[in-house]
């Protein structure tokens, strides 16, 4: 007997039955086997020393790519989790996966760990991968599993939930030995634990079991694997970067806001410069939405309860709201956690006729959230903050044209703020958790993926990763050291145009229901913001620096010149500030580079006679001297120029 397998190159072969992954990878190329972790076949992933069990579409995971450093992250967390576990007698270890450029593993050991206790796991994880112990894979029944694992009370509990995502099917649960040490977990992993070539444990955290703050705080102990030293190099030297954009950090050291623990987690206060930048991209928003057609709307920040009972949201998202404000007369109101319900009582608020669709609605509004205090991370994540919010309600027949006007809108705005490189994510419906029509779904799901490849950009399908009320489009970005950000999220609503019974009179004033589109562009204007930052390292474009030229004079007799430049550079709408502190020219002029001001204007004696200045740009070495102070102007002014 034989199983005939397709390879990449569309060319098939045909193996003995039995056949591993690692003698197939091995008959195309020894170098493709030595950089092989895992073997894809049908689009899974299994163990290079599994036999085959059926023909079909291969190919081999490699160690460099995305999805073999999954599997080798994935096989360096569960060393991580036998080094703990062989230096913490009595320690319980409870989940360990692969993330994005890393993993982690969390454990109950009574205590966080230390500095000193996590470079002893890391010695004593180099010495079981010089050990090049094997993984080798088991399935055993339910109860095997739990005696196996019953002095391991989270094991168990994954073990009794019989959680598909956790272990594997039928009934049987899968674990990997290595040298006596026993794990959960449906695999693959690297064949040997020598195949982890370079790692570093990075950080610790406390993390709730299962998210819950009702259950136990375990310590997390963050990791990183790759497939060589200089790739390892490469992103600890991204670590670096990133720890020197950290808009935690910059955000006030620019001046720009800040998390007083009196306003409690998850909150900030807008100084006054970034106030500034903060208008200037709302600013910006309003009239790139007034000129696509969309109509301003403003919603209050609280709402009776029956709102939230019709739209959904207190049987659905409860957890998520601020507790109940009880009011005279026995009403109950909340904090807005969304604004949709807002917008649709505009829409309800009128008959609509079908010649007013699409209906393009779009609000500035703050809603509140009680995020868990775990997942709170300053500006990106937070319980306080403003959406750009648009609700689309437009007829069946326009939903394909209005998704595809939405995405290019969306990737001209994130342009206009220097970004380039956009992924998305198509989230499609849950066989099991869905409302509305099939035929809906089939046409909104085909709407997204057409304007995704209208508009060029690379997607994935999310499969039946949809919320139950209509698929949807998450766009990502990449920042300038290579991050991806998730950001807009277009999502088709066929829920609550049911909830709030809303109809528009067709031709012939037949009522018909809307479709509804959420859009947020943003995500938020805070975690826009926060991205921002760190994409520009604090270092703004000049349309959006808060202060957008600084001028400096030499000494006391050359301020009132300064005043006049600054005069100069005002009346044509640029941000000046002059500086007339006692500190020399030289300290001036690194304060205002290390507050990244765009361009700094010097002046002294020859500057006030001929009516020039000294011109630098941010970032550049040398200044220019002599510059008359007109042309000045206009650079700054040309430098300045929002996008159009």
């Amino acid at each position: 007997m034989s199983i005939e397998l397709f390879l990449p190159d569309a060319t098939s072969r045909s193996y003995p039955d039995g056949t591993t992954g690692t003698e197939v990878a091995e008959s195309i190329g020894p170098r493709l086997a030595a950089a092989a972790v895992a073997i894809s076949l049908n689009g899974q992933l299994l163990d290079l020393s599994r036999p085959l069990p059926s023909g079909g579409l291969v190919s081999i995971i490699t160690e460099s790519s995305e999805e073999g450093r999954q599997v080798l992250r994935h096989s360096t967390a569960h060393v991580l989790a036998q080094a703990v576990l062989s230096l913490f007698p009595g320690a319980h270890f409870a989940i360990g996966p692969a993330i994005e450029d890393g993993f982690y593993y969390d454990f109950d050991v009574g205590r966080p760990f230390t500095p000193d206790d996590v470079a002893a796991i890391q010695e004593r994880m180099s010495d079981l991968i010089g050990d090049d112990q094997p993984f080798e894979r088991q399935e055993v029944g339910k109860d095997e599993a739990l005696a196996i694992f019953a002095d391991q009370p989270f094991k168990k509990e994954i073990i009794d939930a019989v959680d598909p995502t956790e272990i594997s099917g039928e009934g049987e649960v899968t674990l990997y030995r290595n040298d006596g040490f026993i794990d959960l977990c449906r695999g693959p992993h690297v064949p040997s634990t020598g195949r982890i070539k370079a790692f570093r444990l990075t950080r610790t955290a406390g993390a709730y079991w299962r998210g819950d703050e009702q259950r136990p705080q375990l310590q997390r102990i963050y990791g990183t694997a790759w497939e060589s030293r200089a790739a390892l190099d490469a992103y600890l030297q991204r670590l670096e970067e990133a720890e020197r954009r950290d808009h935690r950090r910059l955000g006030p050291e620019l001046d720009l806001f800040s998390f007083p623990r009196e306003l409690g987690s998850g909150l900030a206060v807008w100084h006054p410069k970034g106030g500034l930048v903060r208008k200037v991209i709302e600013d910006y928003s309003r009239r790139v939405h007034l000129a696509h057609g969309y109509h301003i709307v403003v919603s209050p920040h609280v709402a009776r309860s029956q709102l939230w009972k019709t739209s959904g949201h207190l049987n659905f998202y409860v957890e998520g709201m601020y507790p109940a404000i009880d009011l005279d007369e026995g009403d109950t109101y909340f904090v807005k956690p969304m604004n949709c319900p807002f917008h649709i009582l505009i829409f309800r608020a009128r008959p609509r006729s079908y010649r007013e669709l699409p209906l393009r609605l779009y609000e500035l509004g703050t809603v509140y959230r009680y995020e868990r205090s775990g997942v709170l991370h300053g500006l990106l994540r937070m319980r306080g903050f403003t959406q750009d919010d648009s609700h689309i309600f437009c007829r069946r027949g326009q939903l394909a044209d209005e998704l595809l006007n939405l995405l290019e809108f969306t990737l001209m705005v994130l342009r206009d703020f220097g970004f380039e490189e956009f992924e998305a994510d198509v989230s499609t419906r849950n066989p099991d958790k869905w409302m509305g029509a099939l035929d809906m779904w089939e046409e909104a799901t085909e709407a997204l993926t057409d304007a995704l490849a209208k508009a060029g950009l690379n997607y994935r399908i999310a499969e039946g990763e949809a919320a139950f009320y209509g698929p949807k489009i998450d766009v990502h970005i990449k920042d300038a050291i290579g991050r991806r950000w998730q950001l807009t999220t277009l999502q088709v609503d066929f829920a609550q145009p049911e909830n709030f019974v809303l109809d528009y009179a067709e031709a012939g004033n037949r009522k018909e229901r809307p479709v509804m589109i959420h859009r947020a562009l943003f995500g938020s204007v805070e975690r826009f913001f926060g991205i921002l930052v760190e994409h520009y390292a604090g270092a703004f474009p000049m349309w959006l620096a808060p202060v957008q030229v600084s001028i400096i004079p030499v000494a006391d007799r050359h301020l009132d010149y300064a005043r006049r430049v600054g005069e100069s550079v005002t009346e044509v709408d640029l941000r000046a500030e002059v500086v007339d502190s006692d500190e020399t020219v030289g300290e001036k002029i690194r304060a205002a580079l290390t507050m990244k001001h765009p361009a700094v204007l010097v002046v002294g004696d020859k500057d006030v006679e001929q009516e020039t200045v000294g011109f630098r740009w941010y970032g550049e070495d040398r200044e220019q001297r002599g510059v008359a102070l007109q042309q000045a102007v206009e650079l700054l002014v040309d430098a300045a120029r929002a996008p159009q």
